[in-house]
Formats: C-alpha cells, sequence, structure tokens
C-alpha cells in the first residue's frame, strides 16, 4: 500500500533524493507520551529512531530502568516538567489532567518534522503551519473514551465525589483530545480496527502501518508440551481473570500465567493447582514457554496485540478472543481459533474445540504468517510514509490523500 505514495511526485524530487533529503537534512522531533517500560509502544519508537537516527526525542518523564533503556543508544531525552513533580517515578499517570498543558509546552519550532508516538496525549503538540506534523497513534485514549465505563468500575469510582472528580478530568480529557486532533496533518496508526475508532472519533483517515515485532528473536519448537499459556501485564483490559477461571472447570489441563501487575494478587486468589502463576520473566525465559507451549490464549480486546504475534513466531498456535486486532494477527483454523465472548465458559470451550483440531496447525505455516510484522517491513512502509508525506507537503497538496 505504501511502496507507491507519492509516486505522482517523481518529476519533482526522486525518491532518493526525498530520502536524503530525510534522512540528513531535515529536522525531526520524535514526541512519545512517556518512557517507563519497554513495550510495544516503545518499540515503535526504537524503529522510528532507526529510520531517522537525527531525531531528538521528547517524551513527559523519562523512568526507563537500565534494563529497559538499551533501545535509545544513549540518546537524550527532553523531558517536561511533570519529570519534577513530587512523587512522579511512581505516579506519573496520577498527574493526568497535567499533561494536555505539559506537552503543549515542548518548544519544537527548530524542527521541519514532528513525528508524535501517541497513545494518550504526544499528538497534542503545538506546531506551526509549515511544520510537518505525522502522528502515529496507538490509540485514542482509551480510559476517557470506549473504556470509561470500564475504568470507573473496575477503580472502584461509579459513585462519590472522587468519582465526579475523575469524571470531570476525563470530560475535559476528550474536549482537548478532539480538538487536538486537528493539530496533525497525517495519522498512521497500527490496525485497521484502530483507524476505524480514529475516524469515529477524530473524523479523519489513518493509514495502518503494522507495528514491528522481532520475529527473528523467536524460533519453532517442534517439541510441544501439554501446558498452555498466557503473557501479558496483569491489568483488568487483559481480561487474564476470564482465562484462569476458564482453567478452573478444565482441571486436567495446565495454564501458565507469565506476567506481573496490579491485578496480580486477584488473579492469583483464583487460580487452581492446575495454574502456575509465573509472574515476570526475562526474555529468554518468556521464549521458551511460548515456543513449548500447546497453544497461547489471548483475551483482551486489544488494538494490536504483538504477544500473540510473538507466539505465532515460535509456531505456536493461539486462541483469541475474535474482537479488534487480533482479527488482522490470527487467522481462524489456520494459526489459530477465536471464542466470540469474554466469559470462562467461551474460553474453555475454545480451548476444547482446539484440542479436537490441534494436529491440524502447522507450526512452519504459522510462523511464516508472522513475517508480514516483521521490524524491517515496518521501517521500510514509514520511512516512506514520511518521504511522501513531506514531498506533499512541500508541494502544498493535501498528505491525507496517501493512499
Amino acid at each position: 500500500m505504501l511502496n507507491n505514495v507519492g509516486g505522482d511526485r517523481a518529476s519533482e524530487r526522486s525518491g532518493a533524493e526525498r530520502q536524503a533529503a530525510v534522512d540528513s537534512k531535515l529536522r525531526i522531533a520524535l514526541v512519545h507520551d512517556w518512557l517507563a517500560t519497554y513495550t510495544g509502544a516503545e518499540r515503535v519508537v526504537e524503529q522510528i529512531l532507526a529510520s531517522f537516527p537525527q531525531a531528538k526525542l521528547f517524551s513527559l518523564v523519562d523512568f526507563l530502568s537500565d534494563r529497559d533503556r538499551d533501545f535509545l543508544q544513549g540518546r537524550t531525552v527532553q523531558t517536561s516538567f511533570l519529570q519534577r513533580l513530587p512523587l512522579a517515578r511512581r505516579y506519573f499517570r496520577h498527574y493526568l489532567a497535567l499533561m494536555p498543558l505539559a506537552v503543549e509546552q515542548f518548544d519544537l519550532n527548530e524542527f521541519d518534522i514532528v513525528i508524535s508516538s501517541s497513545h494518550a496525549v504526544a499528538k497534542g503538540v503545538l506546531t506551526r503551519s509549515d511544520q510537518l506534523h505525522l502522528s502515529y497513534v496507538h490509540t485514542p485514549i482509551r480510559y476517557a473514551w470506549d473504556l470509561q465505563n470500564q475504568y470507573l468500575t473496575r477503580t472502584g469510582l461509579t459513585s462519590g465525589a472522587r468519582s465526579a472528580i475523575v469524571r470531570t478530568v476525563l470530560h475535559y480529557l476528550r474536549l482537548w483530545d478532539r480538538l487536538s486532533a486537528d493539530r496533525v496533518d497525517l495519522f498512521a496508526t497500527n490496525s485497521n480496527y484502530v483507524a476505524r475508532r480514529i475516524r469515529k472519533i477524530y473524523s479523519r483517515p489513518a493509514i495502518v502501518v503494522y507495528p514491528p515485532v522481532d520475529i527473528d528473536a523467536f524460533a519453532i519448537e517442534p517439541h510441544k508440551l501439554d501446558y498452555y499459556v498466557t503473557a501479558s501485564r496483569l491489568v483488568p483490559y487483559k481480561r487474564v481473570d476470564l482465562i484462569v477461571e476458564a482453567f478452573a472447570g478444565l482441571p486436567d489441563r495446565q495454564l501458565v500465567v507469565i506476567g506481573d501487575g496490579p491485578e496480580f494478587s486477584r488473579i492469583a486468589a483464583k487460580a487452581g493447582g492446575n495454574v502456575k502463576m509465573a509472574g515476570y520473566q526475562s526474555r529468554d525465559d518468556l521464549r521458551r514457554y511460548l515456543a513449548q507451549a500447546r497453544a497461547f490464549i489471548f483475551a483482551a480486546d486489544e488494538d494490536f496485540g504483538i504477544a500473540p504475534v510473538e507466539a505465532q513466531a515460535c509456531g505456536t498456535p493461539v486462541i483469541a478472543y475474535g474482537v479488534g486486532g487480533s482479527r488482522e494477527t490470527v487467522i481462524d483454523g489456520t494459526t489459530g481459533i477465536f471464542f466470540n465472548e469474554q466469559t470462562p465458559e467461551s474460553v474453555a470451550a475454545a480451548v476444547k474445540r482446539f484440542e479436537d483440531c490441534r494436529q491440524e496447525f502447522d507450526p512452519q505455516v504459522i510462523r511464516r504468517h508472522t513475517e508480514r510484522f516483521r521490524p524491517e517491513r515496518f521501517r521500510e512502509q514509514f520511512e516512506n510514509l514520511v518521504n511522501t508525506a513531506w514531498a506533499r507537503f512541500c508541494a502544498g497538496q493535501s498528505v491525507e490523500c496517501i493512499d
């Protein structure tokens, strides 16, 4: 889709010239919401920096551990005033109401191109009319839009004074989020699922560039063991509790739960003797668990979902909730199977259905399916997108015409 982007401007500037201009001449700023862990959004940042190494990096806060910050390769991060607020290292998310103000304080006047990597407020940076602003939106702010009621329920904020305060903040955040969308010249995103949400919330089109997954870090293990596995940060919307509850009704089948987070204790309390709460695991141990598992189980309504792709890179089938990004990363009947409801009963039924047909899944076919998510492909498509958008921008054409 993106390889032909901007072809009609070839007579004005060749692809090589556009690449040289972006790579060595143009001043680029990359603005990310916050740097606290190395997860999917940070992998996108890593590959954007690899594509445009001259880019200067901005983030509301930078609290990356020494273990997680290697992908920055010693790069200096310019942070906002939130970095210096009391208890920010642990509670910076509690300063949500200040984040729109904070991101608007970044001085980006020296740059030609501004790229924002946004799942919260990064897309709201202030730019001039002669600066190109391309925003890679991982998702519109889910807890302010479609997940507000779920967020309030699970945090016990459905009524009372605190609930009223939080609802007011989220209302203000929605207004600002919608308004700040007009500051973006071109939206890109990680899935067609999120592109539809961007269209509904911001009334803008978005070009899909699937996020990078390090496929080469995973290998097929032909000898599968008899356990199932799930791996994610243990937060409410991941719905790992449903998987654990499902295995309470499947006592003859084993489940390994990998990950840590605020839901760990609550989920562990539901785990029976056939469920192993493995907690945080190193990357090497995670790869081993994924490669040797009978299947990977994924119950979240996720925007994209990197963990299921990593499991498939091991040749491991995926049993997934058939909504959202899973529809774009899993092929029903070929690389996994879907269940249709976020209930323990639906998960358990899917596991039993998988048992009846699991010999039909070919690890080599499953692995080949993941090739489309390679980092190299992300960089090629994203570079083409930036190059073509810049050529159109300089020619006074609408960058939203790219398709």
